[in-house]
């Protein structure tokens, strides 16, 4: 399976260097940005799992840049998790879920949080790409076969089973997010989930007998 991107977004190299070194270990393409406007360049092209977005940066800051991107159809839905050295209290992390953000973290943060974070992200990312493409591969077959009645038994069990495979893998991330209290996360899945029953519902649909 392809490699999700994971874009880092801060003015300070040490500072990126610093988040390359803790999510090197999940082997995906992390992709730097130095500035908000290199973000949003960036964002022009490439699809992201997960962004990661310093708050202060001269020019165009994190909030600013945040709001370019949740005003854009593209990139609107992607994660973006805020990431600041200071705390100016209630307010200033109020400002940040207000800009799209879906968890802010104050720096110095624990390396081992911010990875667990970011991998829910792309497991999240992951399962909606493997959605993506099963719902291309049935329009396919459905163009294909001239319309719903060319389907035959032998392929719908086929597109079940892929789409079987996606929801046993949903279910046992969705156990794995039960409980947790990141509201960013659980509305993610959620999204997710919505989808695959909706899917599935098609799928059931084609099915001889079925009214």
């Amino acid at each position: 399976m392809q490699k999700a991107k994971i874009l880092l977004v801060d003015d300070r190299p040490e500072n990126l260097l610093a988040l390359e070194a803790i999510l090197s270990a999940l082997d995906q393409t992390l992709v730097r940005a130095a500035s908000g406007e290199e973000a949003l360049k960036a964002l022009l092209t490439d699809d992201f799992a997960v962004i990661l977005l310093d708050v202060q940066m001269p020019g165009m800051d994190g909030f600013e840049t945040a709001a370019h991107i949740k005003r854009r159809e593209r990139t609107r839905d992607i994660p973006i998790i805020f990431l600041t050295a200071i705390n100016h209290g209630p307010h200033h992390t109020f400002r940040g879920y207000a800009a799209g953000a879906v968890d802010y973290i104050s720096k110095p943060f624990d390396p081992w949080v911010l990875r667990a974070k970011v991998s829910v992200f792309v497991d999240l990312y992951a399962k909606n790409c493997q959605l993506k493409e099963q719902a291309a591969l049935l329009r396919l077959r459905l163009e294909e076969g001239g319309g719903e009645q060319a389907l035959g038994g032998a392929l719908l069990g086929e597109l079940s089973a892929r789409l079987a495979a996606v929801e046993e893998q949903a279910e046992a991330l969705g156990k794995q997010l039960d409980g947790a209290e990141d509201a960013g996360v659980a509305a993610t899945a959620a999204h997710l989930e919505r989808k695959l029953v909706g899917l599935r519902r098609a799928l059931d649909a084609m099915r001889p007998g079925s009214s």
